[in-house]
């Protein structure tokens, strides 16, 4: 283990201060797919800390309530370059640096140089972990649009995770189950 976690913890957005999804099933949609997703692997966890906490949620507050209710964890907050690379324009991204070890695996179009010119001249930019991982080009709103086109999303999710997005009829999507398992 390139990191040496003890614990993996899933932080699903409660209010998302920087964008809005148009077919967003809400936070406690999203939650529920993450709990199934990882529902097989002891190691990881989920917290609804943003999703309790009012008002939009910043990475930086979040990071410092962690930090205030365990303070004797290292904490480390996992992102893909494409989410590393504009760290520079998140609310508070110094704070963020001071507060976890940013752990970055990259992605075909950020790779650690462009990430590290990105994150420009951020104090604490220099500490920050890559991980070393094969490429999976694997995103949310790729899965998000292959549902919503009624391409089959297998293999890039859980099973369990099929099923919820089926029986809930979420992203819009035009297919059945037996579609997203398809081949």
């Amino acid at each position: 283990m390139q990191l040496e976690l003890d614990r993996v913890m899933f932080v699903p957005v409660g209010k998302a201060p920087h964008r809005t999804l148009d077919d967003d099933p809400g936070p406690d949609a999203r939650l529920e797919m993450v709990e199934l997703a990882i529902s097989d692997d002891e190691c990881f966890t989920t917290s609804r800390i943003e999703m309790d906490r009012e008002g939009p949620s910043y990475t930086s507050d979040t990071l410092e309530q962690l930090r205030t209710e365990s303070p004797d964890d290292e904490l480390f907050l996992i992102l893909g370059g494409d989410q590393a690379a504009a760290l520079a324009s998140w609310h508070e991204p110094e704070q963020v640096l001071e507060r976890a070890t940013l752990a970055v695996f990259e992605r075909m179009s950020w790779s650690r140089n462009a990430i590290i010119i990105k994150m420009g001249r951020l104090a604490g930019a220099r500490d920050v972990r890559y991980l070393d991982m094969p490429l999976i080009q694997v995103s949310s709103s790729a899965i998000r649009r292959r549902v919503r086109e009624g391409v089959p999303i297998r293999y890039l999710v859980p099973d369990k995770v099929i099923d919820y997005i089926a029986a809930n009829e979420l992203y819009g999507g035009k297919g059945s189950r037996k579609e997203a398992l398809a081949k």
